[in-house]
């Protein structure tokens, strides 16, 4: 299965808005793992859940494809990227991330949150293992996100926009 920079073919637009969305996974993958670290059943699914409802968005937005950039569009290309999106599998692209959208992207991570969740009831090596597998689970899903949104970028030539100034990357989002 080819990489998501494999996927940009030397698009340089698209391959920034890999790398920035990659850093963002990165620190939100930190987050899934402290919080999977907790041995309390239940926490890091929560706290999967909430990182995931806003790392999509996030990505999605590197791109060009966040729902509010989706809307601004004129109708014909809206719907020009909701079929490329359909036809291509992607999910969570141009689409307000759901509770039902968030279970079935779980579900590609299926067999790592079962294992996250039986390793909670080993003491500190389980806790290390779950933390593991909070963060590759996290880390592999938004690489499956980052994968889609260079499929609909590369099938409607789209280009991603310019990153924001550094002043407005820390504002909240």
């Amino acid at each position: 299965m080819p990489s998501s920079i494999e996927l940009a073919r030397g698009d340089e637009k698209l391959i920034a808005a890999i790398h920035r969305s990659r850093r963002l996974i990165g620190r939100k993958a930190l987050m899934a793992a402290a919080a999977s670290a907790i041995p309390l059943p239940g926490i890091d699914w929560m706290a999967d859940a909430a990182l995931l409802s806003r790392l999509v968005p996030q990505i999605s937005s590197e791109f060009g494809l966040s729902v509010t950039q989706v809307e601004k569009l004129a109708p014909h290309q809206r719907e020009r990227i909701q079929k490329a999106a359909t036809t291509l599998g992607a999910l969570l692209v141009g689409r307000l991330v759901t509770r039902e959208l968030l279970m079935k992207l779980a579900r590609h991570a299926g067999i790592r949150l079962t294992a996250k969740q039986a390793t909670k009831y080993v003491p500190i090596a389980g806790q290390v293992v779950s933390a593991a597998l909070g963060y590759a689970a996290l880390r592999a899903l938004g690489e499956q996100h980052i994968k889609d949104c260079v499929r609909v970028s590369t099938t409607l030539a789209l280009t991603p926009p310019e990153p924001p100034a550094p002043a407005e990357r820390l504002k909240p989002a």
